[in-house]
């Protein structure tokens, strides 16, 4: 199947979407990620509220870390050639983090040092205080100790100038820590997206609606927008569209007249009521349109004159494989953050697995150790694509190749783990 490409005015190249077969999953995502353009505008913001935001610049060094050769012990510092053949030592002075001992340190002699306090620069070895008996100013060693024992040296962990984080690291609150163990307290980062979510069907309810004959809660947008918050981008929520082609294309107009993304669940499929693919063909353009893929087959992406189109099943289980598969990393993408393969681990399935060669799965599981220290997964039961609590049960997809057919119980299997997007 030829994959959509769209030229410098935004059109499409070719139109697949009426092409024989489904697109392979591997396929669209490669061809999505390549289709998205980053955005580029930058702002300033605090440390403090940087998590989960992108780097917008690299990040050089302004100083060692650490700044100067500290102790990893709370011991005795001495210059190692000074202890040849001795095992008493006579202290001097004391060195504390954020007090150091300034005096000089013979040969013979020591200090008594802190963790993290700095080495006197007579000094080139420590000794833990475990490994040493004090009587008064006389201190003993009872083993020998290497040259640069428990010394952490200046610029150990990062030196003056290093880059350490690349222009488009999503950052970490980890990441933070190291920002700010090098004294910056404000970076560049890319602008947040704005990414508008909508729903379609005339049947969907809010919560706080009573439910007539034939209608269901609405549930999508409410998981599509705690995913989107765990992206940090502002989310921009339109509601519930009737199944009416003026209401969905008016939905859409003003979707990508504020949004940098636009996520509609629903009306991507094949029935009588499904109009949102003939709205996108109205208004913008379809890039590809049924993936081989389970759950989540209807399953659109493409572009607006503003703003790129993420059209999600109907079904919530389809929508939420799908926004999790395909639109967290086309979203990255957009930030200017690389996409990165997520990690498969072998496991042995409890129980048979039913599937039919055609289509990518990805079947919801529970992983956990046996006594014995191997991994094992289990399905967490019905996989149909309206049973939410499928996902909710699971900790992580049994992903099955589009080739294999059902697999027996005892057979191996690549599992999946859920990240803090589903968590």
């Amino acid at each position: 199947m030829l994959v959509n490409s769209f030229s410098q005015s935004g059109k499409l190249m070719t139109d697949c979407c009426s092409a024989p077969g489904l697109l392979p999953f591997e396929q669209a995502l490669t061809s999505m990620l390549t289709l998205i353009k980053s955005i580029d505008e930058i702002e300033a913001i605090q440390l403090e509220g940087a998590l989960d935001r992108v780097l917008g610049q690299d990040i050089i060094s302004p100083v060692n870390v650490p700044p100067c050769n500290n102790s990893a012990m709370d011991g005795y510092a001495f210059a190692q050639s000074s202890i040849e053949g001795k095992t008493s030592l006579t202290l001097v002075g004391r060195s504390m983090a954020g007090s150091p001992y300034t005096g000089k340190c013979n040969s013979g002699e020591c200090v008594r040092i802190m963790t993290g306090a700095q080495i006197p620069s007579d000094c080139d070895s420590v000794e833990m205080q475990e490994n040493c008996s004090a009587e008064g100013d006389n201190i003993q060693l009872q083993q020998s100790v290497k040259h640069g024992n428990h010394v952490r040296y200046a610029g150990e962990d990062i030196e003056l100038n290093q880059v350490v984080f690349k222009q488009g690291r999503l950052l970490s609150a980890a990441d933070l820590g190291v920002l700010a163990s090098l004294g910056i307290d404000k970076i560049n980062v890319f602008r947040r997206l704005n990414v508008a979510v909508l729903s379609t069907g005339d049947e969907l309810k809010l919560a706080s609606e009573p439910l007539s004959s034939g209608d269901i809660y609405e549930s999508n947008s409410c998981f599509i927008g705690s995913i989107l918050r765990r992206l940090n981008v502002n989310v921009i929520n339109l509601g519930i569209i009737p199944d009416d082609l003026q209401s969905i294309e008016q939905a859409f107009i003003k979707a990508d007249e504020v949004a940098d993304a636009v996520i509609s669940s629903g009306g991507v499929s094949v029935g009588d009521a499904d109009f949102t693919k003939e709205v996108l063909d109205k208004l913008g353009d379809i890039a590809f349109w049924k993936i081989a893929m389970k759950p989540g087959k209807p399953f659109a992406f493409g572009k607006l004159a503003n703003s790129y189109f993420f059209g999600l099943p109907g079904n919530p289980v389809s929508a939420l494989v799908t926004a999790h598969q395909l639109m967290i990393p086309a979203l990255l993408k957009m930030q200017s953050v690389s996409y990165k393969k997520p990690l498969l681990l072998k496991a042995r399935v409890l129980g048979r697995l039913k599937k039919s060669p055609g289509r990518l799965d990805f079947q919801r599981g529970v992983i956990s150790t046996n006594a014995g220290g191997e991994l094992e997964v289990s399905s967490t039961g019905s996989q149909g694509s309206g049973v939410l609590t499928s996902i909710a049960s699971a900790n992580c997809y049994i992903v099955l190749s589009a080739e294999q057919g059902s697999v027996a119980s005892g057979d191996y299997v690549n599992v999946q783990l859920f990240d803090k997007y589903l968590q």
